[in-house]
């Protein structure tokens, strides 16, 4: 007796691929912006970024959450994100670690309702203490 059950049909999934919003920034982004890039993801450095070398990781299909994103999307994701981050190190003798997050939804700060995550280099010294990390964004939470 078979036990798999699963009955989700997958033909056309490859055209999901190929979702863009109009008027969305992110679907639309000049090619002269995209630093890299695979066959599902680009990334470019942020517009108003937090450190020099700040860069986003934004999937080619238009999806508001990063829970959305479909399996070969995060792949992709963590493919070109550690692509950035090896340019971005060799680039800049200086970058001693990164801060890697999203912003997933407005009480989150999300500004751009496209899903991207954020590879931010970090120096030391470029904050008095950095313990805690992205516990940052409540203040007076990051140290513990």
């Amino acid at each position: 007796m078979k036990r798999d059950r699963d009955t989700t049909d997958f033909r056309g999934m490859a055209s999901r691929y190929r979702e863009r919003a109009d008027g969305c920034i992110f679907c639309n982004i000049d090619a002269t912006r995209i630093v890299a890039e695979n066959e599902l993801t680009v990334a470019t450095r942020d517009a108003h970024p937090v450190t020099e070398g700040h860069t986003l990781l934004i999937p080619r299909r238009h999806v508001v959450g990063a829970n959305d994103l479909f399996q070969p999307e995060l792949n992709a994701m963590w493919a070109l994100s550690a692509k950035v981050r090896t340019a971005l190190s060799a680039s800049d003798p200086t970058i001693a670690a990164f801060n890697f997050g999203a912003n997933d939804g407005l009480a989150a700060g999300q500004t751009v309702m496209h899903a991207h995550f954020h590879i931010i280099p970090r120096r030391s010294g470029d904050t008095e203490n950095p313990h805690g990390g992205v516990r940052g964004v409540i203040p007076g939470r990051q140290s513990y």
